[in-house]
Parts: structure tokens; sequence; C-alpha cells
């Protein structure tokens, strides 16, 4: 994960890969998407058995912050 101050300053990096541009988020969006469940209880007990409701959550997060594409589905 790289901090930067703006998308443009990301863009301007002579190795910047254009095929990554939808990792580009703000850092109160990957806050709130990284304090679901799906990260946040993976030390739990019972996660293998809730992880596809923590990941429909993960995912859901992602969708409503227009992120979507393959970059953003877990494997």
């Amino acid at each position: 994960m790289n901090l930067f101050r703006s998308e443009e300053h990301i863009r301007n990096l002579a190795r910047f890969d254009t095929s990554t541009k939808d990792g580009i988020l703000a850092l109160d969006d990957l806050v709130r998407m990284f304090s679901s469940d799906f990260c946040r209880k993976r030390l739990e007990p019972d996660y293998v058995s809730n992880s596809l409701k923590y990941i429909e959550e993960f995912l859901s997060a992602a969708a409503e912050l227009g992120k979507t594409k393959p970059f953003w589905r877990p494997e």
C-alpha cells in the first residue's frame, strides 16, 4: 500500500501502471472497506464458517464506492 497526497501524485510516478488505477482510493474509503468483518474478524474461531457473509459485506462496501472490478474481488 502506498499513501500519497492525491491521485494526481500517484499518476505522475514513472512506474505508474494504468491497469492498477482501480486500486486508488481515498484513505477514509480504505478505512471503511477494511474495517468490515471480512478483515476485522480473521482471528475469530468461527471466521471460516462466516466468511461468505463477511465477503458479501466487504464487496457491498466496495460496490458502494464504485469498486466492482476484479481488482477488488478476494481470491
